[in-house]
């Protein structure tokens, strides 16, 4: 954290008391999703999981349950200690932190999807329960992205919905 452009931070949800915390731009655009969590920023998340004030244990449990595919925020996060009030309170707005969790669906290039966009197949695929065969290069337009998982899309093909998965698809332009 740096202690530059420091501004105050409300870790919601806005029912507990004493909520507000102070972040740099950097955390903040980190939390509010506004940019990628970069890792090697939140290092000191090893200190303040120790700190008195409970805004701040809520927010560090926050950063290393999103980053507890990384060892470092793992171990942390398994040796981090809250009572079961504290507790409740971060479990409430995980992966909210301020902003509605939003998911976002990739292609198989990393381009963003949206509803409405064509995509193409990158690989051959047996649908599941049927002896359909999409082939490789098969446009499905107009799809519909699925909010609870960024690793699917609904499309049809031939008249028929299907769900696949957004890591054989390619966006068309």
């Amino acid at each position: 954290m740096s202690a530059e452009n420091l501004s105050f931070y409300n870790v919601p949800p806005d029912t507990y008391p004493d909520n507000e915390v102070m972040v740099c731009i950097t955390c903040l655009s980190q939390i509010q999703r506004q940019q990628p969590t970069n890792s090697s920023h939140w290092g000191f998340l090893s200190e303040t999981m120790w700190s008195d004030k409970q805004a701040i244990r809520v927010l560090t449990w926050r950063m290393l349950d999103r980053m507890k595919s990384e060892t470092w925020a793992a171990d942390n996060l398994e040796m981090m200690y809250m009572d079961d009030d504290t507790q409740k309170w971060a479990e409430a707005g995980k992966d909210t932190d301020g902003v509605l969790a939003q998911v976002v669906h990739k292609d198989a290039n990393g381009n963003i999807l949206q509803d409405g966009d064509s995509v193409v197949l990158t690989k051959s695929l047996d649908v599941k329960g049927s002896s359909l065969n999409l082939k490789m290069g098969t446009m499905i337009r107009n799809i519909r992205v699925v909010n609870d998982d960024d690793g699917q899309i609904e499309g049809k093909v031939n008249g028929q919905l299907l769900v696949v998965l957004t890591k054989y698809v390619r966006k068309q332009s």
